[in-house]
């Protein structure tokens, strides 16, 4: 039923709603209602659909945006929506009006700010003692002529006047379903709701068992109903009568908002007591992680799908690949991976998103098993064939925000099997030493309006959502748009959050587009999260800018530059672009002639790119300074050019370079879940002639940089076993076969077939030479280099705090870079972190050095004279580092090819 226009739901209620509709639009629905084989039924039907121009600033002031002055301004209203208001004709239909008056004084600061976005247009005041009845109707404001007939007539997106008029809501801490002893307690906030009714199931497949009219608050719009007996285990479902524009009044079959588990697919809530001892695994009560992060920038971050994690591992059991039990099997080849990690130094596993989506089928879900050779479409067309029935997404298609996703389950049927089975993979994570992360996609639903898969929009219609000027849903985020600016939006945000902790103990949080989310809610969630779990959650996101609500057009976001000060880390682009090459989007030619710093800008150019004079590297080694100082403004740095500046006056494409107060508010990472893996970017931008060896070399020195930058450290889960999609650039719906990863190292996975055409077909051409070329494959030897390469790293950063840095002033005052300036040899990167009295730093100093180029270098630094320096002991698995040497004499050190080296005193 996805993607329905409204049309069609209205067309397919009617067909299949006698059994449902009520004999009145308030009668209580009848138990056959919780049975019926529609997910929403047509009490009365619309006569008419309007846009939703106008705006409620409050709850008495109406906006309309583009209006003139002229005629009357009358707001119609109707309990049944049987409203028409033709242009040229006279209003019928409505149950009555009410004239409005043209608002002559100033609007309050508050509500003026919340709304400056929108557009001129006459204020109107709306003098009703009981708006709250009103909101439950349909409303239509009406401009009249002289003579009555319709000039212009609009709906009215309700946000502002629902949040004032129910403000105490946002003190109702127990929505959703409470199971007690004795009793079981449900409540909506529903507002504007002719009528509610919950229905109650005794398993996820049985007919309703019961149903209860619902008792309306009018002070919080929350329904409420209650049953004298403790009914977790069972299943429930609300009948909500509500008006829908172009619908009429309809009642749907929606479950809870506030669901903390589900049946088979989501079509039934779950009743839970999560205190229940039945819902723990052994242990749970007692459990705790011991302290790995004492501050943010302590944090490094292993980012893992938890499908891609076990589903090609063979020495998992076969029930449990792909599950959240495989992380119980501590034997495995992956399991063994997590091990090896933690103990080099990961800390924290993030897992993208677990919540419960609404991509994949929880049962009976398509896992094709292509083959082909390296560049044969034959993959990519039978994996497409499947991509919405088969066993993998990404999941950023949020169905219910509080409970765990039942495809990752033993038995999606059993609402308590999910709760049982994701405690127990927290515990097994954590006891590896690695904490656990969440990947929360607040900024948007999977569906929104009468969708069936849309749950906020079919209780309170129109609210949940960001709107545009016409009343439609903002999609900037790919999909459809929250607007957690709005009190009960914002609420279930923090609520959820704030679930998660408490009840599954999860350390951090990764938000997706939290440049969507206001920083004030943000900050509030901070302080929940925190409170909920004793001690500091990490909190960190994508800070990008852009859509509706870019540069503070809404709102005070939670974006890179706006979130200054606020402790909250976004992921920075500054030196993953330039270590790149080129940006996130790129395509076409433009992946083959934008080189970045570690795959040959102007020092190994390929055969497509274009001359680049040497001022390019110079500038790219300087924004990969900036990443490696944790791109805080304060910090001090002298460019290409010779000038010393802050890195907040250095400009990266119209913004400071420098953009974070502190180290914890930058996250660094070279790849990611997004885009292209690093193994694929490289295979466009080195040279075809690179040998598979240097491409492992390669792969780390972009690790390396990560390592040693000041901040937050994020990897993506394969970075270190050279990980590849086959050029699959947005593999978020590619199946397993393209997200594979291979723990026994034998194979990264490039050269498995060209990827989905849906994303990729336009560049098939480049591709296909690229894919067919076995030289590009790297052996197993290639990915072993990598692997144990990546795990000193990970043990050089974790053996002191200078490349974790606590402050600002920590960073300006201990980390110097050398080798800077119009002078420099700009494919090596040299610099020192003095650890003079500085608390678990471990040695004096540490120098560290990168040489990107194919050729070995020298640097000499002054400062380094007469200092007994070595290697730091770390350094383990890589043959070429011991090649690296020190004159003490002169300070100059000589660096190998493509080499990351550490040195300590």
């Amino acid at each position: 039923m996805r993607h329905l226009s409204s049309q069609a739901l209205f067309r397919l209620s009617l067909a299949g709603a006698a059994a449902c509709v009520a004999s009145a639009a308030h009668a209580a629905a009848p138990i056959e209602a919780c049975d019926a084989a529609s997910f929403l039924t047509v009490v009365h039907a619309a006569p008419a659909q309007y846009d939703a121009r106008a705006v409620w600033l409050n709850a008495g002031l109406i906006k309309w945006p583009g209006a003139d002055a002229a005629g009357t301004f009358k707001l119609y209203h109707s309990p049944t929506a049987a409203i028409s208001a033709v242009k040229g004709a006279k209003v019928s239909g409505a149950a009555g009006a009410l004239k409005l008056a043209e608002f002559k004084d100033t609007v309050p600061a508050g509500v003026s700010k919340r709304f400056k976005y929108v557009g001129q247009g006459p204020v109107l005041a709306v003098a009703q003692k009981d708006m709250a009845e009103l909101h439950r109707q349909q409303l239509v404001l009406v401009q009249e002529a002289a003579d009555g007939t319709v000039i212009a007539a609009t709906r009215i997106q309700s946000a502002g006047a629902l949040d004032e008029l129910y403000a105490p809501a946002a003190q109702v801490h127990d929505l959703g379903a409470t199971a007690g002893k004795r009793r079981t307690s449900f409540k909506l906030w529903a507002p504007t709701a002719r009528d509610v009714s919950v229905c109650t199931f005794d398993s996820g497949s049985a007919r309703a068992s019961g149903i209860e009219q619902m008792k309306r608050d009018a002070k919080t719009g929350v329904w409420t109903a209650s049953k004298p007996a403790d009914m977790s285990g069972k299943y429930y479902k609300y009948a909500v009568d509500v008006v829908v524009d172009g619908m009429g009044v309809v009642r749907n079959l929606v479950t809870d908002p506030y669901s903390v588990s589900l049946t088979t697919d989501s079509k039934r809530s779950y009743i839970a007591n999560l205190a229940a001892p039945s819902l723990k695994p052994k242990g749970w009560d007692s459990h705790k992680i011991q302290a790995t992060v004492q501050a943010q920038t302590d944090m490094t971050i292993y980012e893992l799908h938890v499908r891609d994690f076990s589903i090609n591992d063979d020495t998992v059991s076969a029930a449990n690949r792909g599950k959240y039990a495989a992380f119980g099997e501590a034997g495995s080849n992956g399991m063994k991976h997590l091990t090896a990690l933690a103990r080099a130094g990961m800390t924290d596993v993030h897992l993208l998103p677990v919540y419960d989506i609404g991509s994949v089928p929880e049962q009976g879900c398509a896992q094709p098993k292509p083959t082909g050779a390296p560049d044969s479409d034959t993959q990519q067309e039978l994996v497409q064939k499947t991509a919405e029935t088969d066993c993998f997404n990404w999941g950023y298609d949020p169905y219910h925000y509080s409970a765990p996703e039942g495809s990752f389950a033993s038995d999606p049927a059993d609402g308590a099997r999910r709760i049982i089975e994701f405690r127990d993979m927290v515990m097994n994570l954590h006891r590896t030493g690695l904490r656990v992360g969440m990947d929360v996609v607040y900024n948007h639903t999977f569906a929104s309006g009468q969708k069936e898969k849309s749950v906020l929009d079919r209780i309170v219609p129109g609210y949940y959502h960001r709107l545009n000027a016409t009343g439609g849903v903002e999609q900037s985020t790919c999909c459809d748009n929250t607007a957690t600016e709005n009190l009960m939006m914002g609420k279930l945000m923090v609520d959820s959050a704030e679930l998660w902790t408490r009840e599954y103990k999860i350390d951090s949080f990764r938000f997706d587009l939290m440049g969507h989310q206001p920083r004030s809610v943000m900050e509030q969630l901070q302080k929940r999260v925190d409170r909920a779990a004793g001690r500091h959650v990490q909190l960190i996101g994508e800070g990008w800018n852009f859509g509706e609500v870019a540069d503070g057009a809404r709102f005070v976001q939670a974006s890179q530059l706006s979130l200054n000060g606020s402790g909250i880390g976004t992921f920075s682009d500054r030196a993953r672009d330039h270590v790149r090459g080129g940006s996130a989007g790129d395509s076409g030619d433009k992946m083959l002639k934008l080189q970045g710093y570690i795959n040959g800008l102007v020092y190994d150019p390929n055969a497509a790119t274009e001359k680049r004079p040497v001022t390019d590297l110079m500038h790219s080694a300087d924004m990969v300074r900036a990443g490696l100082a944790g791109s805080v403004r304060s910090y001090p740095l002298t460019t290409y050019k010779g000038e010393k500046k802050a890195l907040q006056d250095i400009d990266y494409g119209g913004q400071p370079a420098g953009y974070a107060s502190q180290p914890g508010e930058a996250v660094n990472y070279v790849e990611n879940h997004d885009n292209h893996t690093l193994y694929d970017i490289n295979a466009f931008k080195l040279p075809v002639a690179t040998t598979s060896y240097d491409r492992a070399r390669v792969q780390m020195l972009g690790a390396a940089i990560n390592a040693f930058s000041q901040g937050v450290a994020y990897y993506h889960a394969g970075i270190d076993t050279l990980r590849s999609k086959s050029l699959d650039r947005n593999s978020f719906n590619s199946g397993d076969w393209f997200n594979r990863i291979d723990w026994s190292y034998q194979d990264n996975y490039f050269g498995t077939g060209m990827p989905r055409a849906e994303d990729n077909g336009k560049d098939y051409a480049l591709l296909k030479p690229l894919l067919a070329n076995a030289a590009l494959k790297p052996s197993p030897a290639d990915i072993a280099h990598a692997r144990d390469v990546f795990r000193d790293l990970l043990a050089i950063r974790a053996s002191s705090t200078l490349f974790r840095l606590r402050s600002a002033d920590d960073i300006k005052q201990r980390l110097r870079f050398f080798n800077t300036g119009p002078q420099q040899e700009p494919t090596v990167i040299a610099a020192h972190i003095d650890g003079e009295g500085y608390a678990g730093a471990n040695f004096k100093g540490v120098s560290y050095f990168l040489n990107v180029d194919k050729v070995a270098h020298t640097v000499t630094v002054g400062e380094a004279r007469g200092k007994t320096l070595r290697i730091h002991p770390a350094h383990k698995s890589d043959k070429r580092v011991a090649e690296a040497t020190y004159d003490s004499a002169s300070g100059t050190f000589s660096i190998p090819p493509r080499t990351a080296v550490v040195f300590v005193e």
